[in-house]
């Protein structure tokens, strides 16, 4: 079918180029907009729609492939969740009972996802893109929950390389029978799985047994991992963790209709800082945890990406999706660096900043997703890694208290070169393509977007 699909690629570079002015009427297939060349570049835009429920964002994600010139373009509109009675009309379907977690190759020409929950969670999915809805599905279907369970977190780690983790295992926080409960430590277990994107192939598994140490006795416990990242020399895995506390010393309560215990949870300052696990790679062992003293905030995301390799080998790490700190993972210890801090607050001068999502571009220059605690709405900025500033991105539609919705799920901001791609749509309603040119700090309205009711546009790749 590649073969095939190719040749007409070749011989339809005419047609495609009065095709691709505008979003076509058909379904799935869209065979009105045959594929083009093989070295187009194209940006995949992918949105969530609501359940059965009408749980917004949370019913499953959908694709469409623009070209950069289409992006560019203030009149082209792209209408991803236009409905012909039950079915949808433009782009493609990703498999995934709920919102996949996509990833893409570097030059657009593959989209990775893990399915997540229901019958299929776990199962592993790789789609060659074609343009505008057409998505083939290629290589092999990799069955990923033997080892990451149902519902795993996963990301590409490094170009051609996808790493998923999936805490689980953990002991119950008290023994015993009401009222009299004995408070122990869940810790449980982080299990990795690596992932050949090329050849779709599990390459290696590993497990880490949590320990934290003397935070234990404190009642510091970890509920999740997420985000795994390697290092510039593939030597290292950086996987962060969600760390929370418990009251060792609380009064535990029994609910006599449902059971559930309370009277765990602690207002007690958190005294333990941002916290990474590290294994050796390729081997998966090894395994320790490294602490910043800069922030005390978590950094295993949502459904964005937080730690991001610099080019100048360093990685960087925000504490998203609740924190205004990107801390530094040096390249030469393998360490936090504890002598680097930045913070969004202090750049924007200003207070309340939450970081929702963000990628490091070049060159110490990134873009952020962020929300205020002081408004409503959601917020650009351009920030310098390097001299520690940053500068807002003003947007025509920031101040729509929907797009707090939007940013809390967001999952990635598209890069071509100097120029960003980020669709910003408020939940259930129209928004556009925002375009960056971070040489310039110029940002200028692009493509049109169609939303609807409980659903948004969440990515661009």
């Amino acid at each position: 079918m590649k073969k095939n699909l190719f040749k007409i690629a070749l011989l339809s570079t005419a047609v495609m180029a009065l095709t691709l002015g505008g979003c076509s009427n058909d379904s799935d297939s869209e065979t009105t907009e045959p594929p083009v060349e093989s070295d187009m570049r194209w940006i995949s835009l992918t949105g969530s729609f609501p359940d059965a429920n009408g749980t917004a964002g949370n019913g499953g994600t959908r694709a469409y492939a623009i070209t950069e010139e289409n992006a560019a373009n203030p009149d082209y509109e792209v209408d991803l969740f236009k409905l012909n009675g039950a079915e949808y009309v433009q782009g493609f379907a990703l498999k995934s009972s709920r919102t996949a977690r996509v990833q893409a190759s570097a030059d657009g020409k593959f989209l990775y996802n893990i399915q997540y929950t229901g019958t299929e969670g776990g199962v592993f999915n790789k789609y060659s893109v074609s343009g505008a809805g057409q998505y083939e599905e290629v290589g092999f279907e990799l069955n990923t929950a033997t080892i990451l369970g149902t519902a795993p977190r996963w990301v590409k780690a490094a170009e051609g390389i996808g790493v998923g983790v999936y805490y689980g295992e953990a002991l119950p926080a008290f023994t015993g029978t009401a009222p009299n409960y004995v408070y122990q430590n869940p810790k449980g277990t982080i299990k990795i799985a690596n992932i050949d994107l090329n050849n779709t192939a599990i390459t290696n598994t590993g497990t880490i047994n949590v320990d934290l140490g003397e935070y234990e006795a404190q009642g510091y416990y970890i509920s999740r991992a997420d985000v795994p990242v390697l290092n510039q020399a593939k030597t290292k895995l950086y996987i962060g963790v969600n760390v929370n506390r418990h009251n060792v010393n609380g009064t535990v309560t029994t609910n006599a209709t449902t059971g559930v215990i309370s009277g765990w949870e602690t207002t007690d300052e958190r005294n333990i800082g941002t916290v990474t696990y590290v294994v050796d790679y390729p081997s998966l062992r090894n395994a320790k945890i490294i602490i910043s003293e800069k922030s005390k905030i978590n950094n295993h995301g949502y459904r964005t990406m937080t730690q991001h390799l610099g080019t100048d080998g360093n990685i960087y790490q925000a504490t998203a999706t609740s924190g205004p700190d990107i801390l530094r993972i040096s390249k030469t210890t393998d360490e936090y660096d504890q002598n680097y801090h930045f913070n969004l607050d202090t750049a924007l001068g200003m207070t309340g900043t939450s970081i929702k999502a963000w990628r490091y571009i070049s060159n110490g220059l990134g873009v952020v997703l962020y929300t205020t605690s002081g408004s409503s709405g959601g917020y650009i900025a351009l920030v310098n890694l390097n001299d520690l500033t940053a500068t807002k991105l003003a947007t025509d539609i920031e101040s729509d208290a929907a797009l707090s919705t939007t940013l809390g799920q967001f999952q990635n901001i598209g890069a071509i070169g100097n120029k960003v791609y980020i669709p910003l749509t408020p939940a259930g309603k129209d928004g556009n393509i925002y375009i960056i040119d971070v040489t310039t700090k110029q940002i200028t309205k692009g493509a049109k977007l169609k939303a609807a009711s409980g659903s948004f546009y969440l990515g661009a790749y």
